[in-house]
């Protein structure tokens, strides 16, 4: 597996110094989110993207591409609009976003883009079939460049659980995304055991995000302040044969990123002490 850390878990840092400070802690891996900070979708040329695909292999970092910005598509209204949105137009926004975001991921690099479904705030008898039409969208601008979509379930979100992204697979078949399974909305909204959830998801993760949780609250927290397990964790996605990167996301701890940077990388250390090569 390879330690990684987010991109919005760095919002007062200049990209390059971001990457630069991962580097310095032995991190292989980095979760880049496009956003009004960092790599602005409306702004970053393909000269600039080759300039951080080059850096990214002189650390030694293996890119993976995230989608959650916050005010990105729409300045007044957090993540909106999304996949779930029911005006037509305003969704193509989104999927063209995720096309968009696809594109980059290619030229640095990157095999993997990760999205989610958005909040059902209209929901209706067709609130199902809608998603699994944005889902498909989606997965079809992904790969029409090469990539691999991976669906995360957010709490709160049309697709919230491991249990609705096996629905999701069933519904798609072939052409149902990959998984990326954040370890922390595991707590946040439970399902059972944390270790059996990933030992079952194994076979469809081509992403994982870690952080602490407490149980029922869906708020990322810096290791420690949490009811995260994450020896048990840790060990349940070394035995599954997971061999994509593990990414810290801690986006609401960017005022303290060096901290939390070694942090994260003190507890890796501690519980898969071979893991770094």
């Amino acid at each position: 597996m390879l330690l990684g850390y987010h991109t919005n878990s760095l919002q007062n840092h200049r990209f390059d110094e971001a990457l630069t400070l991962l580097s310095r802690h032995g991190y292989q891996a980095v979760a880049i989110t496009p956003d009004t900070c960092h790599l602005d979708p409306e702004s970053t040329s393909d000269t600039d993207l080759a300039a951080v695909a080059l850096r990214l292999r002189e650390l030694g970092l293996t890119p993976i591409m995230e989608t959650g910005a916050r005010f990105l598509l729409d300045a007044n209204t957090k993540h909106e609009p999304t996949l779930m949105t029911r005006d037509s137009a305003l969704r193509e926004q989104r999927v063209a976003f995720y096309r968009r975001v696809a594109a980059m991921g290619k030229q640095l690099g990157a095999e993997v883009v990760s999205f989610w479904a958005g909040i059902d705030r209209a929901p209706g008898p067709d609130s199902e079939a809608w998603m699994l039409e944005g889902i498909s969208m989606t997965c079809a601008v992904i790969r029409e460049h090469g990539l691999v979509p991976s669906l995360e379930p957010e709490p709160g979100m049309a697709l919230e659980t491991f249990a609705d992204y096996e629905r999701v697979r069933a519904a798609l078949g072939a052409d149902a995304p990959q998984l990326t399974l954040d370890i922390g909305h595991l707590y946040a909204v439970w399902e059972g055991e944390p270790a059996e959830i990933v030992a079952r998801a194994a076979p469809f993760m081509a992403q994982v995000h870690l952080e602490d949780h407490r149980r029922g609250v869906h708020e990322h927290l810096l290791p420690g302040d949490g009811e995260v397990d994450f020896e048990v964790v840790l060990k349940a996605l070394e035995d599954s044969g997971y061999s994509g990167s593990v990414c810290f996301e801690l986006s609401r701890q960017s005022h303290c990123a060096p901290t939390a940077v070694a942090t994260c990388q003190e507890l890796w250390t501690r519980f898969l002490p071979t893991s770094r090569r």
